[in-house]
Parts: C-alpha cells; sequence; structure tokens
C-alpha cells in the first residue's frame, strides 16, 4: 500500500508516469523536464505558470533537476527502462542504430560519437512519423470503405435487379403456361370435334349395313329352308313373293343404299390441327416477345450493295464468305473497298433487338455494329472497329476474341467453345452486348455507348 502511495507521489502530474529527469519550480510543484517545456512552448513571454496552481513567473525560470527525486523515480522504472549492459536509466536514442541508450552507451560505449536524441524528442518525432502513416492509412480506410459501400450498394442492386427480374419472369412463365393449356384445350377439342364429324356418318352407316346384313341373314335362312323343301308347289309359291324378286336377280335395294352411301376415305385433316397449333404458338411467342420488350430477328439479310469484290453473298442474302475471285462488281459509294465487309439492309434505329450469327469454323471473322456513315473507300478508317463509327468482335483462327472499337482494341482473355454468336442491340440505353450461344449461354463482352445514327449489322471475313 505504502509503495502505491508512493508511485503515485512519482507521478507527473502532466503525463501520468514516473517521473523522467524531474524538476522542481519555486512553487514546490515538480515535473518531468520534458514535459514542462512542452508546456511553457504554448506560453507567451510573462505568462509561464505552474500548470497545478497557476502561479506566474515574469520570464521563464531555470530548471534544476530535482537529484534525489530523480534517483527515487528511477527505482521503480521498469527494467526494460535500463540499460542491459550499464544498468543506467535509458535517456537517449541512436538515430544511427535506431537504439534507446543510457548515458554510458553514449559517452563511453559503442554509441560513442553517434548522433543521439532525448528519448521524449525522439519519441515526438516517431510520433508525427507515425501519425503521417495514421493518416495516410485512415484515407486509405476511408477509400476502403466508399469501395465496399459501392460494392454492397452494386450488390443490392444486382441482388434487387435479380429479384425483379425473376418476379418479372415467373409471370410471363405462367402466362405462357396458361396460354399453352389453353392451347392444348383448343387443339384436342378440335381434334375430338373433327373426329366425330367423320365418324357420326361412319356410325349410322355401319348401324344401316348392320340392318342390312341381318336382313339378308333373315332372307338367307328362308331360301336355304326353299331348297330344303321336297314340296315343288310350295317352293314356287313362295319363291314368288315380292322380297325374294330382288335376291333372285342379284340386286337389293338397301345394298345399294348402302353403298353408296359408304364415304371414300374420309380421315382427320392433321395439316389442319398443325395450322391451329402453329398459330396459337406463333401468339404465344409475339406476346413473350412484348413481355421481354425485344425484337428477335431471325434473319439478317445482306445487302450485296455493300459487299467487298472477294465478298461472296449467297442467293438468299443470309450467308457470307471470303474468295479470292474478284466478283466484278460496279463500284459504287456504298460499297467497302478496303476490307471483306459487308453490312445488312435493316438498320436499327431504336428498341431492343436480337439476333444470332454462325461463325465460320475456320479463318478470321468480325461480327459487330455500324453506322451507315462508316466510310466505304480506301483506308483504315474503313474498318469495322478502327473509327468511332463501328464496334466489331473479332475471332481469331484460333477462336480468341477482342472488342475493337476507334482503334483501341480490348482483349476479353477467352476463346470460343462453338460457332454461334448472340447480339442483343438496346439502343435507347446505348448497350451492345455479345453472347456465346452454347449450354451454357456465357455473356462475353457489353459494350456501353450513346448511339448517334440508326446502326446496320456488319461483318468482317476472311
Amino acid at each position: 500500500m505504502a509503495s502505491a502511495d508512493l508511485r503515485e507521489e512519482l507521478t507527473c502530474p502532466v503525463c501520468f508516469s514516473i517521473y523522467t529527469e524531474p524538476v522542481t519550480l519555486i512553487c514546490g510543484h515538480t515535473y518531468c523536464l520534458r514535459c514542462i517545456d512542452r508546456t511553457w512552448e504554448y506560453q507567451d513571454e510573462g505568462e509561464f505558470s505552474c500548470p497545478e496552481c497557476k502561479h506566474r513567473f515574469r520570464k521563464r525560470p531555470q530548471l534544476k533537476s530535482n537529484i534525489k527525486l530523480r534517483n527515487i523515480a528511477e527505482t521503480f522504472q521498469p527494467s526494460n527502462r535500463k540499460c542491459s549492459i550499464h544498468k543506467e536509466l535509458l535517456k537517449y536514442y541512436c538515430t544511427e542504430d535506431a537504439a534507446c541508450i543510457c548515458v554510458t552507451c553514449s559517452l563511453a560505449g559503442e554509441h560513442r560519437g553517434h548522433q543521439v536524441e532525448l528519448l521524449n524528442e525522439a519519441s515526438e518525432k516517431k510520433k508525427e512519423k507515425l501519425r503521417d502513416v495514421l493518416q495516410k492509412l485512415t484515407t486509405k480506410r476511408e477509400k476502403t470503405e466508399k469501395s465496399v459501400q459501392s460494392l454492397q450498394e452494386h450488390r443490392r442492386g444486382v441482388q434487387e435487379k435479380a429479384a425483379g427480374v425473376t418476379e418479372r419472369l415467373t409471370a410471363l412463365i405462367m402466362v405462357i403456361r396458361k396460354q399453352l393449356e389453353d392451347l392444348e384445350k383448343q387443339v384436342l377439342s378440335e381434334i375430338i370435334q373433327e373426329q366425330e364429324q367423320i365418324l357420326h356418318p361412319i356410325s349410322y352407316l355401319i348401324q344401316q349395313l348392320e340392318k342390312e346384313k341381318d336382313e339378308l341373314t333373315r332372307k338367307m335362312s328362308h331360301i336355304e329352308e326353299l331348297c330344303n323343301m321336297t314340296d315343288p308347289l310350295t317352293v314356287l309359291q313362295e319363291s314368288q313373293r315380292d322380297d325374294f324378286c330382288g335376291a333372285e336377280k342379284g340386286d337389293n335395294e338397301v345394298t345399294r343404299r348402302g353403298d353408296k352411301q359408304v364415304p371414300a376415305g374420309g380421315d382427320l385433316d392433321e395439316d389442319l390441327i398443325s395450322v391451329t397449333l402453329y398459330r396459337g404458338l406463333a401468339d404465344i411467342v409475339t406476346d413473350v416477345k412484348r413481355g421481354i420488350y425485344m425484337q428477335v430477328t431471325s434473319d439478317i439479310l445482306l445487302d450485296i450493295n455493300t459487299a467487298h469484290n472477294n465478298v461472296i453473298v449467297s442467293g438468299d442474302l443470309k450467308t457470307v464468305s471470303w474468295s479470292g475471285i474478284n466478283q466484278q462488281r460496279p463500284e459504287t459509294p456504298e460499297r467497302f473497298i478496303y476490307q471483306p465487309q459487308v453490312l445488312s439492309t435493316r438498320i436499327f434505329s431504336s428498341g431492343r433487338h436480337y439476333w444470332k450469327v454462325q461463325t465460320s469454323e475456320s479463318g478470321v471473322s468480325s461480327v459487330g455494329v455500324c453506322y451507315p456513315s462508316m466510310q466505304r473507300g480506301g483506308g483504315g478508317q474503313s474498318v469495322i472497329g478502327y473509327n468511332n463509327k463501328s464496334w466489331g468482335l473479332y475471332i481469331s483462327d484460333n477462336k480468341f476474341i477482342s472488342l475493337i472499337h476507334n482503334t483501341i482494341c480490348t482483349s476479353l482473355h477467352c476463346y470460343l467453345s462453338c460457332h454461334t454468336v448472340g447480339i442483343l442491340l438496346d439502343y435507347e440505353a446505348g448497350h451492345l452486348t455479345f453472347y456465346e450461344l452454347c449450354n451454357p449461354i456465357r455473356h462475353l463482352h457489353t459494350v456501353t455507348a450513346t448511339f448517334t445514327e440508326p446502326l446496320h449489322a456488319a461483318f468482317w471475313v476472311w
């Protein structure tokens, strides 16, 4: 308990630590030399005062060490605050060796002649550096926090969008399922109705013919009885009855009527059922397209007036290939002169559009879009992707892909694993997205731009 009280008496009222180089003012209060010096650094001339009793001094007083108090305080210093060699209090910091040393180390030891600083001074310098590091770390942490917040917001946005898309497509699929069920009922009902229309007269005829068969059986039985009779008079009289006259002549009115009414190959009209099914499915697909707000272009027709003379365009205007033979087409302002390229006849100026392209299994090719105002003559500016009027997904002969726009090539660091590419254009949003149509479908790249002109689908082959 006495030791604790003594420790309290040896504690500086400024730094609240055991005195280091204690000095006593004329008012009787004691402080660490460094603590009182730092306190007075912030006081004006003539305003120096004791931090405890506020006693003022006309001028900054000379400070004298309290040697006895220092010796007592040193006995309370932790062992790690004393030199391991000289057993003296560590008072200095060697800046050359980055070590805390005692007076003897500085004057006669291995640190003699080295630049040294008081521990407090060295500590303050170190604190200044640490504060700089702390400020940099604080700034970096703030940036990191902002990045985390941004990513969290993006994650929430993706989750909310995914939830919205899921809800919308789930509702759309439910509608499709209901429409398919209704279409199934309609087609099956039409099959049943057509079956009944065909089978009703057949059933009636079967019924009539069954009656005729019964009548013929009865007559055959009677005739057999006549044939077995031995009385000539009875045979002749019975055979003269009216219902036997026709039988003797080999004709019968019922038979004639039945033969004429038997249908000649009546059957289900399967083509009619197919048309009904096709029309119903087409209506459903139309509704689906409206539901996803996208126009699907099943066929991109090529404009032969834009085709380079080393490009072969198929007769149906759906396929393009390269040829070493000049096609001798007339030179026009629309035709590409420099590279084997061709554009679509159709242009897209609004809305969302989707089409797919079957790429070549060998060679180099490019698919993309361009403005009508892109150059067609010679020079690099007329190549898809090598100007600010076009965007091209280039596929090398080893199927490595990259996106080129305004001569800037962006490697996508991947290879095509199949030969079909899907292209989705959202004109208003300024998005041009490329997909690899394998199983599963893989997103390749999305271009973000502000489109200022209508767009052609564009193709380059080699």
